[in-house]
């Protein structure tokens, strides 16, 4: 039996989710089961329905977040509906639970999966290592597993199928974690599920002119992201911060703005789909990695490509 681990945020699956959820679609041959810590909002559970989840396991009685207490609610679940495979997505809350889940049901673990597993001889998974810059191939050999999938990897494929909905009414374990408070971003694409960022570096001279990138970001539907020396400087909040110090990231298209592209922001960027380079410096080591490259001041081009992407909106 496969299974995923479908992380609710405010009630609402997320692109990730549905991501998991495909995946787990394709490598099953006796459906799948989801697990829910929290209700969903009215109509969400469909969601994981049109993509291959005949089964959903709601568990309530947590009122916040808590890796501990999540971790062993699930793995009871997994135990009790004989999952042997869960999928989870390779977000901040999946790298949290995944190695204690992994540890829980005594299951092997691969984290920054990037494609569907190679079944042909064993169970072989494709994982993104170095960070971004190679990829390993890990054969599981136990007999359960538990695959971490990084957001944006795989193209997700509709499989509309029957739902049914089971409720477990859990009393949480006492944790070793106090959690006194929770503070999320309002109004914000989180830049883990972005399928777009705008991105912006020492360029921009200052924090009064990130107008332009976010209002490029707002016409696109994209999240704003900046490099590490712009939130060390408190230009922008570190939150927004990618590279390999900050939050790796792997959208469909990054464009980045005043940015040199040194090594340590390549290494949280590089699996984009599609990177827009813009900088003046022709000698700007981003152009490298660049699919394309934009030569010229950020403050004539930023407001070009506004206007173009107002005049598609019209």
């Amino acid at each position: 039996m496969v299974g995923i681990y479908a992380e609710l945020s405010e009630g609402q699956f997320k692109k990730a989710v549905l991501e998991t959820a495909s995946y787990a679609s394709q490598i099953s041959t006796n459906g799948v089961t989801a697990i829910c810590v929290g209700e969903p909002k009215e109509g969400e559970s469909q969601k994981l329905a049109t993509y291959g989840v005949q089964k959903l396991i709601v568990i309530k009685g947590f009122s916040s977040f808590d890796a501990q207490t999540y971790s062993k609610a699930i793995a009871n679940a997994i135990q009790a509906n004989g999952i042997e495979t869960l999928i989870i997505a390779n977000t901040y809350e999946g790298k949290s639970i995944g190695p204690r889940l992994a540890v829980g049901i005594n299951a092997a673990i691969a984290t920054n999966v990037i494609s569907l597993p190679n079944q042909s001889n064993g169970f072989v998974v494709k994982r993104g290592v170095f960070s971004g810059k190679g990829f390993a191939y890990v054969q599981l050999g136990a007999g359960k597993k538990v695959i971490a999938l990084t957001p944006n990897s795989i193209d997700i494929s509709e499989k509309t199928v029957e739902l049914s909905v089971e409720t477990i009414n859990e009393t949480p374990m006492n944790s070793n974690t106090n959690i006194e408070s929770t503070h999320k971003a309002e109004g914000k694409i989180p830049l883990t599920e972005a399928e777009i960022v705008v991105s912006a570096g020492r360029g921009l001279k200052g924090p009064e002119n990130w107008n332009m990138v976010e209002e490029l970001a707002d016409l696109l539907g994209a999240a704003t992201a900046c490099s590490k020396p712009v939130s060390d400087m408190g230009w922008r909040p570190h939150s927004e911060h990618v590279g390999q110090t900050g939050i790796t990231i792997k959208p469909n298209l990054y464009i980045a703005i005043g940015i040199s592209g040194a090594i340590q922001h390549l290494a949280g960027v590089s699996s984009s789909k599609v990177i827009v380079a813009i900088n003046k410096d022709p000698e700007a080591p981003f152009f490298k990695a660049a699919d394309i490259g934009i030569v010229g001041d950020a403050f004539d081009i930023l407001p070009k490509i506004i206007e173009a992407a107002k005049l598609t909106q019209n």
